[in-house]
């Protein structure tokens, strides 16, 4: 604390010094170039009458001598004056900016709803208060998301955590279980156990998707796209759900790993979500600029004023229903996270007959690229 007044106070007197050079200047100015040529002009008398050298001698004149006095006079009395003044507009100055250091101050120790609430005049100070009160408002929001995102995921880890603690107990508490009860426990305990290794996946990729690039390569997305669909075709066809697509060459710069998650994402979703005799249809093109990603599906009618709610972390559509989990919520979150870190754009319609319609703009890129 003692640091930052010293500095404030520094400031301060760095500016106040700099006003009173500038005052003192425009005086020495005056002096220089205004009182002394003046003072040196002989005044102009009619013919006949005293010369001026008369008039100097009777006191109707000013000498150069003694303009020259009280010109070193004025100046020596303005030093202080334009350092009292200098110091003064400074105070005015930077009245604004120690309200913003000490607000900040506040904010920073874990009061995050406070703002700074700058008034008038406006100027460029004012202008730095309110970037600085959108910047909180920003944290704010992110250090909020932030816990409810840890509460969340610590919920979704704890429950098959303690499904298979309590499948485990019930089994070494049973003293007829045999072979084959051991055996089915096992069984049930590796299910629980691919969903919480899948679960650690997803989160994964969504705290990979949220950290932005760390590379960048030139990929064709359809050649992405095919190589996603391949293994999925079969469990959606067991599913009886059409996936057709129809891909041409889009070539696009990014991290082919992120797009990958981004689009296994949106299949798995758009099968997942779905019903019976229902289709999926998955296309990749290129215009103009950009090339686009598109995924359609049928499915139940979704309400379009929650599509903004699912796009964050563990929001579903519908809650669990005797302990069935389709998915983790965190699909269209690791969809909206890879987008933001490629600096694409994510369009998502609901669909009147049902399901959704998504597509996924990328620029378009023909050239590797390494940060």
């Amino acid at each position: 604390m003692t640091s930052r007044k010293l500095a404030r106070r520094s400031l301060r007197t760095r500016l106040a010094l700099a006003y009173a050079a500038g005052v003192y200047a425009a005086g020495v100015f005056v002096v220089v170039f205004v009182a002394v040529p003046l003072a040196g002009v002989d005044a102009t008398v009619p013919e006949g009458r005293p010369s001026s050298r008369v008039v100097a001698e009777t006191g109707s004149g000013v000498s150069l001598p003694r303009l020259l006095t009280g010109s070193a006079v004025a100046l020596v009395v303005l030093i202080p004056v334009a350092l009292a003044l200098g110091w003064f507009v400074a105070g005015r100055f930077l009245r604004p900016l120690r309200a913003i250091t000490a607000t900040a101050g506040i904010i920073s120790a874990g009061n995050l709803h406070r703002r700074l609430d700058l008034g008038e005049p406006t100027d460029e100070l004012t202008e730095l208060g309110h970037t600085l009160d959108d910047l909180f408002a920003r944290l704010q929001a992110s250090f909020d998301a932030q816990r409810h995102f840890v509460a969340n995921a610590s919920h979704e880890l704890r429950t098959p955590l303690a499904g298979l603690r309590t499948l485990l107990e019930v089994t070494l508490a049973d003293p007829d279980a045999d072979v084959e009860a051991l055996r089915s426990a096992c069984q049930e305990a590796l299910v629980l156990g691919e969903h919480q290794e899948r679960l650690v996946l997803a989160l994964l990729a969504l705290a990979t998707g949220e950290r932005g690039l760390t590379r960048r390569h030139s990929f064709d997305l359809a050649h992405v796209v095919e190589g996603v669909l391949a293994p999925r075709r079969e469990r959606a066809k067991e599913r009886g759900i059409d996936l057709a697509e129809h891909l041409t060459p889009a070539v696009t710069t990014g991290d082919p790993g992120l797009v990958e998650s981004l689009v296994a994402n949106l299949v798995d979703n758009a099968v997942r979500h779905n019903h019976a005799d229902g289709h999926v249809r998955v296309t990749t093109q290129t215009s103009g600029t950009g090339v686009t990603l598109t995924v359609t599906n049928s499915g139940p009618v979704i309400p379009g004023d929650q599509i903004q709610r699912l796009l964050q972390p563990f929001q579903r559509l519908a809650p669990a229903r005797h302990g069935r989990r389709d998915g983790y919520g965190l699909g269209l979150a690791i969809v909206n996270a890879v987008t933001h870190a490629h600096r694409a754009t994510l369009t998502i319609g609901a669909r009147p007959e049902g399901g959704l319609s998504v597509t996924v703009r990328f620029a378009h890129g023909s050239h590797p690229n390494h940060p």
